[in-house]
């Protein structure tokens, strides 16, 4: 197997390799490398220099298989100041996920930025280890290096992790920080969960993701905390770091119900 979560084919189209497997099931992917091969595209939809993503809503309309997919992307709607993107991902005729982004003009806002502390460092600490029951060996979970810190993967609850990609996105391409943001972010719901896999679904529709500026460097921090509401709906809530500090907010719209 390629060390890339996907292999170029030409034309938008890609191959997805073993890596991008979810936990639960083999035959499907987990959607990071979905989230940020979404990314990928909006990222070359051309524009005006100096411009940002601010806000990025991934739709996950279906399961996304491990077979050939193409991605397409363009400008929705274009401005001075502002620009709206969007992306699609297929596998075959059928749209697997939609993403909508807003883009945005950058100006010089040093003066009055906010900053905030991040996680503690990676540096030193330990692995962090998945619940027994979800596939750890192959698949997305061990294409990426997990590190604790604070709360535990392991244990139900809100958790705090460092994580960064052993391989690449696209072979043959260094991942963008953004590409790298995106592969981390969709794990909120499994980062923070509280509720036994093996008897409750907890599965996210979308992934809404609002930035503050592009990390930097190869560690994307996730501070996670899953809420469940009475009738079968949570939210999945992140905040996500680099290694100075907080660079985006992340959310995830859950279906829970039991198995």
């Amino acid at each position: 197997m390629a060390d890339a979560f996907y292999l170029p084919l030409g034309g938008g189209r890609f191959s997805p390799t073993g890596h991008t497997a979810g936990p639960w099931t083999p035959d499907a992917q987990h959607f990071g490398p979905p989230s940020a091969l979404l990314v990928r595209a909006l990222e070359e939809v051309e524009g005006g220099h100096a411009r940002q993503l601010a806000r990025v809503t991934v739709e996950i309309l279906g399961p996304a298989p491990l077979t050939e997919l193409t991605v397409r992307s363009k400008l929705e709607r274009p401005g001075r100041s502002v620009e709206f993107l969007s992306a699609e991902l297929l596998s075959g005729d059928r749209v697997v996920a939609r993403a909508s982004a807003w883009r945005i003009a950058t100006s010089d806002t040093v003066s009055v930025a906010t900053v905030e502390k991040s996680l503690p460092s990676p540096e030193g600490l330990a692995e962090s280890p998945w619940p027994a029951t979800w596939n750890t060996e192959d698949g997305y979970l061990g294409a990426m290096e997990w590190r604790t810190a604070e709360g535990s993967l392991a244990l139900p609850g809100p958790a705090a992790v460092w994580a960064r990609q052993r391989v690449a996105l696209v072979d043959g391409e260094k991942p963008s920080s953004l590409q790298r943001l995106f592969a981390v972010a969709d794990s909120g719901n499994g980062v923070s969960n509280f509720l036994d896999p093996r008897e409750w679904w907890f599965i996210n529709t979308e992934l809404t993701v609002h930035l503050l500026r592009e990390p930097v460097g190869e560690w994307i921090g996730l501070d996670a905390k899953t809420t469940v509401g009475p009738q079968g709906v949570g939210t999945a809530t992140s905040e996500l770091h680099d290694l100075t500090g907080r660079v985006a907010t992340g959310a995830q719209a859950l279906m829970v119900r039991p198995r």
